[in-house]
């Protein structure tokens, strides 16, 4: 360990409180930066973002005077702890005036900042956003040669624009990212592309060539194990063969689907609600009225008891 080491661990939290009314300038707000940093570590979000904010606005007052690499930690922080406290679309918002800066300077971190910040954005449902952002991180990726790097970018990307109905455009992203992954023996990563390109399949009307692709994918994360991604792929599969109009096999496969998610904890709800909304039309369709019409009586108590509940007056 170098002497400079030895003597960063041994500045103590206090000492740093103690150094803030006696520093100015870039000094002064990379002492509140550092502070921000320790309480984060503590868990502390409040605190810390508190600190964070302030050692942006002594940088931001500094400007030209000053490297921005400073501003750009500054708002990372900022971002990280708002993350921290769910208000994500705050934090997508300071990480990318991180990333902006990072950019402008050519710095190394600016790339894995970029990235946090495109899953961040897919927390916001601000998908749009993430197709821009992961857009430029998988082409600097592959410029870099981590092609592994590029696939995880291009697959969320893929998730961004199915989640936009762009369904032939989030294909070819996840055939994309199939490749690469495919290229780096990375066989399950492949299978959850597989299933997600499954997904769309099926909203486009293919339905032979989803089956055939949630086939690949079960088949994948059956034999490696992976029960939670097999009973996912199953689903897409079980669709696949209600599209084609394989009602009995397609019913079968659904109540293998719930009867396995039904056993979790804790129990996803709405995923729960979907699959047996399926099954319930197969049933009308096949004459089984009051089998389906007692399956969406039981779903309408737990649809309501998903609904947010509309604010109230507490004056009232």
């Amino acid at each position: 360990m170098g002497e400079d080491e030895g003597m960063e661990e041994l500045i103590t939290e206090e000492m740093l409180w103690d150094r803030i009314p006696e520093v100015e300038g870039e000094e002064r707000a990379s002492t509140y930066y550092e502070l921000s940093a320790r309480i984060y570590a503590r868990g502390q979000y409040d605190e810390a973002l508190a600190l964070a904010e302030t050692a942006r606005d002594i940088y931001s007052q500094l400007g030209a005077a000053v490297s921005s690499e400073g501003l750009a930690q500054a708002y990372s922080a900022i971002g990280y702890n708002l993350n921290q406290l769910k208000r994500m679309d705050e934090a997508a918002t300071a990480m990318s005036k991180a990333v902006e800066i990072l950019r402008e300077n050519k710095s190394p971190i600016a790339l894995e900042l970029a990235c946090t910040l495109g899953e961040w954005w897919y927390s916001s449902k601000k998908y749009d956003k993430v197709v821009e952002t992961m857009n430029e991180c998988a082409q600097e990726h592959l410029v870099d040669g981590n092609e592994i790097g590029a696939a995880n970018d291009l697959h969320l990307i893929g998730c961004a624009e199915r989640e936009l109905k762009n369904y032939e455009k989030a294909i070819e992203a996840f055939k994309e990212a199939r490749s690469l992954f495919k290229r780096n023996k990375e066989v399950i990563h492949v299978a959850r592309c597989d299933q997600k390109m499954a997904s769309c399949l099926i909203e486009l009307g293919e339905g032979e060539l989803a089956l055939e692709t949630a086939r690949k994918a079960v088949d994948v994360f059956e034999t490696g194990h992976d029960h939670r991604r097999e009973t996912f792929a199953s689903f897409e599969f079980g669709k696949a063969q209600i599209l084609l109009e394989k009602y009995d096999e397609g019913l079968a496969t659904l109540e293998n689907v719930l009867a396995i998610v039904s056993e979790d904890e804790p129990k996803d709800f709405e995923f729960i609600v979907d699959i047996e909304s399926r099954i319930s039309k197969i049933l009308r369709m096949q004459g089984r009225i009051d089998e389906a019409d007692e399956i969406e009586r039981r779903l309408k108590s737990v649809q309501e008891a998903l609904e947010d509940e509309p604010e109230r007056d507490l004056l009232t």
